[in-house]
């Protein structure tokens, strides 16, 4: 969040940003119908967010790593459209909007970087809907490790070795496909040689190789 401000609004924002919140993994950051009060950055661990439609069925929709924010679909209505659900035992700054908001109006920068976030968030979005409805079972499940791995390596962690904390049947829920088909793509994946599969923990080999897939 604080990329582009200088150091006096970046002091500004530390400000506010001061409380921070533990969340247990299992346990909800905010459920839909919550109201909206704050924004959220993932300081550590993982987040996931569930949309609940008609009937009960449950859909994962994002998968938040350290450094992701959350909490922009609030803004509009004044109340949470979806669940936060920590996939670990996370930590999460808090950002009360309305200082938050106040503070945009005082800082350009800062507008802006809200504005770059949640475009970021929207174009990520449109992006994985696009891949839903044109990859092969396969290649989704293939882009998902390479966008973790690529996530991971820009907040400076080794990006060829991380743990998986999604499930299978969330990684289905995500990519829009069965538990079975995402549980025997990785199998396979490992067979061929392009990952290392120990449980939750993955290592990729090849990354040629899958970004071939």
């Amino acid at each position: 969040m604080p990329e582009g401000l200088c150091s006096h609004d970046v002091a500004k924002l530390e400000n506010i940003t001061s409380v921070t919140r533990k969340v247990k993994r299992g346990d909800a950051l905010f459920r839909a119908g919550d109201r909206f009060d704050a924004l959220f950055a993932v300081r550590s661990g993982s987040i996931k967010t569930v949309v609940t439609h008609d009937g009960g069925r449950e859909q994962v929709t994002r998968l938040l790593l350290a450094g992701d924010a959350l909490g922009f679909e609030g803004i509009e209505d004044g109340e949470h459209t979806c669940d936060a659900i920590a996939l670990e035992d996370s930590t999460v700054c808090v950002v009360p909007y309305a200082l938050f908001e106040h503070m945009c109006r005082e800082t350009d920068a800062l507008q802006r970087r809200l504005h770059r976030m949640m475009s970021h968030a929207m174009n990520r979005e449109a992006s994985h809907l696009v891949r839903l409805g044109m990859l092969r079972a396969d290649e989704r499940v293939a882009r998902l490790l390479l966008d973790i791995s690529s996530r991971l390596s820009r907040r400076g962690y080794a990006s060829s070795e991380f743990t998986l904390r999604m499930t299978r049947d969330d990684m289905g829920s995500y990519l829009g496909m069965t538990l079975e088909t995402v549980s025997r793509t990785l199998s396979r994946f490992d067979k061929l040689g392009l990952i290392e599969m120990q449980g939750k923990f993955i290592r990729i080999r090849d990354f040629d190789g899958l970004r071939a897939v």
